[in-house]
């Protein structure tokens, strides 16, 4: 997927008035994702996104095993959004990525995380996860 491929999905997808808006969900969403994978899973997943978003998934590298309100609080904090909407473009985000890497890398991802992140990588309704 290209990268204003990437970015136009997750602007319309997360429906933001702005291409401007839907990178500073991407960049968001994927560094947090960056700080929660280890083992170079990361790496993996940065290799088949555009180049212009790899560096937001091996910005900070692995941190720490935290669970997914937390996930979601860090995206808000780095979004500069209030929490219900940074939950709203995160979703944005994990679905256009689930459709841009493949199914092999998507599941390998998955596997590192604990099962409350199920909803939102495999894309849950809104109102499962909150």
């Amino acid at each position: 997927m290209k990268f204003d491929e990437f970015v136009g999905q997750v602007q319309n997808r997360a429906r933001l008035a702005s291409e401007g808006q839907a990178f500073d969900a991407i960049k968001a969403t994927l560094t947090v994702l960056g700080q929660r994978l280890a083992g170079g899973e990361a790496e993996d997943i940065a290799a088949q996104l555009p180049s212009q978003l790899q560096e937001y998934l091996l910005k900070e590298g692995y941190q720490d095993s935290f669970g997914v309100q937390e996930f979601f609080q860090r995206v808000s904090k780095l979004e500069k959004v209030d929490l219900p909407e940074s939950v709203h473009h995160t979703r944005a985000v994990i679905s256009v990525l689930r459709d841009a890497i493949s199914p092999g890398e998507y599941a390998d991802m998955l596997d590192q995380l604990p099962d409350e992140y199920k909803p939102l990588f495999e894309g849950q309704p809104e109102g499962e996860m909150a």
